[in-house]
């Protein structure tokens, strides 16, 4: 019997994403000036006012207020009327020094035998349903609210966005996971106050998302995929009504609120270690990259045509406890699971330092990914500048994404004789 999987997303401006954003880019500031920073900051975010709390080690010092300023400018959160902005909210920081006790397990003789920053468990996944290895629903959420993001900034074809929005995606797929259409759309995004009564202002913005939001975002597709849009699509645009009050001044948000969104949409499996804010000695990240990175390199090599790897860690302990594999009976290789995980553990050192070098991950990267998902974009080298009262300036070259590379497919596919 065929079957319904659904996905969402939510955009740059949506309360959760903005203290995401705002502790990843503290997190980019600490790194830049100081590599070695040990960062865990948190944010929250409510009516006219910016919360920073966590824990930090570090020979930097920063103007923690201007760079979370900047963060909430940068989103779009400019203008009074949206009881939020950049230059008019309070904010409060209460980071204080990391726990002595924890980086004792962190830091040894040398940073080989370094430690795991905390126990837990992560999951890489990756499926060959999309040219990006993301499971659809997900890929094709982000990619509405990207557009939506871009068309707002634009104010050209669409002039009434604010920055806050979510959208849904429902896919049916066959009984052979297959997709066969695209069921259901639910795209919900903040607009100014209309001058039109509410049902003239909600005809306008589903007219407006369907005619000419949905188009461009099929046309990023590639054409296997933009046949499952068709004609009988299930629409909900602002099924609430009016969503004029948004962002922060109407909902509070938290680091750390979105970790579906960030990762595979619900499909493969989620640890619960949210990833913004936190350094790489955290494996809650660190490890969850490194995963994604095997996983997608597994899946283009042909071992599967859907892999889910999991790593588990103890605090302070330098090799993982397990290393879990399931291919959900699509494995190509004479191998089970099991068998493959082993190889797995073979092929990529998943030790907390070796996966910190393979994948780049001492540099100032992480605000980028902070919106969107943190899987499924692609690698690229960018220019970035850092400015501190303090510190100066500093411009770094640095490499986004570099667990998304599909850098080891020749040594799978000679270790499993594809």
């Amino acid at each position: 019997m065929a079957y319904l999987f659904t996905s969402e997303s939510v955009s740059e401006g949506h309360p959760d994403k903005i203290a995401d954003q705002i502790s990843d880019a503290l997190l980019d500031n600490f790194l830049a000036f100081d590599s070695e920073s040990k960062v865990a900051c948190e944010t929250l975010v409510t009516t006219g006012q910016v919360i920073l709390a966590g824990e930090v080690k570090s020979h930097t010092y920063l103007d923690l207020q201007q760079i979370a300023r900047d963060v909430i400018n940068k989103i779009g959160y400019t203008k009074g009327e949206y009881q939020f902005s950049g230059d008019s909210c309070g904010v409060i920081s209460l980071i204080h020094e990391q726990s002595k006790d924890i980086n004792q397990g962190v830091d040894r003789g040398t940073k080989e035998e370094q430690g795991a920053g905390d126990q837990g468990m992560m999951f890489g996944y990756a499926t060959k349903e999309t040219e990006n290895y993301m499971p659809l629903a997900l890929d094709i959420s982000h990619k509405i609210l990207q557009e939506l993001a871009l068309m707002r900034r634009e104010n050209k074809e669409i002039t009434y966005l604010r920055p806050d929005a979510k959208a849904q995606v429902t896919i049916e797929y066959s009984n052979e996971n297959v997709p066969q259409r695209i069921d259901t759309i639910v795209v919900s995004t903040q607009h100014d106050q209309f001058d039109a009564d509410d049902d003239k202002m909600l005809e306008k913005i589903k007219k407006d998302i369907i005619s000419i939001l949905i188009p461009k975002v099929k046309s990023q597709l590639h054409e296997s995929l933009q046949v499952l849009f068709d004609d009988d699509i299930n629409y909900h645009i602002n099924p609430t009504g009016k969503f004029v009050v948004g962002g922060p001044h109407g909902d509070t948000g938290l680091t750390g609120r979105k970790i579906i969104v960030d990762t595979y949409g619900g499909k493969g499996a989620h640890g619960g270690g949210a990833f913004s804010g936190k350094d790489p000695s955290k494996v809650d990240r660190s490890a969850a990259y490194a995963a994604r990175h095997a996983a997608k390199n597994l899946v283009a090599a042909g071992v599967a045509d859907e892999i889910l790897v999991q790593v588990s860690y103890a605090i302070g302990v330098v090799k993982p406890t397990s290393i879990y594999v399931d291919t959900y009976g699509t494995s190509k290789v004479n191998l089970s699971d099991g068998e493959i995980a082993k190889k797995v553990g073979e092929l990529f050192d998943m030790r907390p330092f070796a996966i910190e070098e393979r994948l780049k991950l001492r540099n100032p990267i992480y605000f980028e990914t902070a919106a969107y998902g943190h899987m499924g974009k692609e690698p690229q080298m960018v220019n970035k500048v850092f400015e501190s009262p303090y510190n100066g300036r500093i411009e770094k070259e640095v490499e986004l994404f570099t667990w998304e590379k599909l850098d080891a497919i020749d040594k799978v596919k000679a270790a499993f004789q594809l």
